[in-house]
């Protein structure tokens, strides 16, 4: 499978999920992933890339299963003891993990570039596929809520996702480089899958770094999303929220607003198989099958499926 090119977009668990399907797929030697870098954060003093660290222990079988972040087998003695001399610690930051975020943050102040750290912290972990950023430079989402603005940790962990979510905006965005590994697997992928990932502050902050979306809608690849809401629901964070402050549906309709200027394809669930002849109508080609990945069988067979159904449509569509 070397000669064909998978791309999957990324953001955070369910990023994470459909990168470990590829990952144990025949298709892994194919596969590159962009990840989601506008949900970084400061903590005490360390800087902290949530989406791409679930990436890294994810693929490197370091993950905490059981929560979908974090490392395994952690242990929280440093943390414990901010807390005993009066710091904030609503961000829970393990021991294993704090020694990431202190290699990150050395190598940031000695200007070594995120790529490189992202490749260095994913070779540590034995991760094989590669994990490319769309950009190097900092972007933040922020969220706006009835009390302010807060950084997207602030309303997600913090605040428990409880607010309503009046506006987004990714600060930072508008002096943000594009990497050209990004854009050169972009240009050159047969299959850009975008992942069950919140389509507004995981998938859109990729999309709106300058120039990744137009390098997107100019590729010849074929196009495929897998929908991240199972019966009108989101499988984990505020999707639903980010989807009615953007005036969407919280609904398959909905995510194929986000992303209609260059879908080909769409996956939805088998619950929500009455919402494929509608898009049918839009030009897409659907896949209804079970989306909820609770296994590693369920992760590579979903994603073979996705691969193995793209494949045969991109065919069609060029016959």
């Amino acid at each position: 499978m070397t000669s064909l090119n998978i791309t999957l977009l990324a953001g955070g668990v369910g990023g994470a999920k459909a990168a470990e399907g590829l990952a144990k797929s025949q298709y892994a030697s194919s596969t590159k992933i962009i990840g989601n870098i506008a949900d970084d954060d400061e903590f005490h003093g360390l800087w902290v890339s949530p989406d791409i660290d679930t990436l890294i222990y994810s693929l490197g079988d370091q993950i905490d299963r059981q929560q979908g972040w974090g490392r395994k087998n952690e242990t929280h003695q440093v943390l414990t003891e901010l807390k005993a001399l009066g710091q904030d610690t609503w961000m829970t930051l393990g021991d294993l993990d704090l020694a990431t975020h202190i290699y990150r943050t050395n190598l940031k102040h000695q200007g070594v570039s995120a790529s490189e750290i992202t490749e260095c912290l994913a070779k540590r972990h034995g991760v094989s596929v590669p994990i490319l950023l769309p950009t190097n430079d900092v972007v933040q989402t922020r969220v706006k809520t009835p009390q302010g603005w807060l950084s997207f940790q602030d309303f997600f962990v913090r605040e428990h996702c409880q607010s309503d979510v009046l506006d987004i905006e990714y600060q930072g965005i508008a002096n943000a480089k594009p990497t050209p590994e990004a854009l050169e697997q972009i240009a050159n992928s047969d299959l850009i899958i975008i992942a069950p990932s919140n389509p507004i502050v995981s998938i859109g902050a990729i999309l709106a770094v300058p120039e990744i979306q137009q390098a997107v809608e100019k590729s010849g690849a074929y196009i495929i999303a897998i929908s991240p809401l199972i019966g009108g629901k989101t499988v984990k964070g505020p999707a639903d929220k980010m989807l009615e402050s953007a005036g969407k549906s919280i609904d398959s309709k909905g995510i194929y607003d986000c992303y209609s200027s260059f879908l080909h394809g769409m996956v939805i669930d088998n619950v929500d198989q009455q919402e494929a002849a509608w898009l049918q109508g839009q030009g897409l080609d659907v896949l209804v099958t079970p989306t909820l990945m609770k296994t590693p069988e369920d992760k590579t067979a979903l994603l073979t499926k996705v691969v193995e159904f793209a494949l045969s449509y991109k065919k069609q569509r060029a016959a």
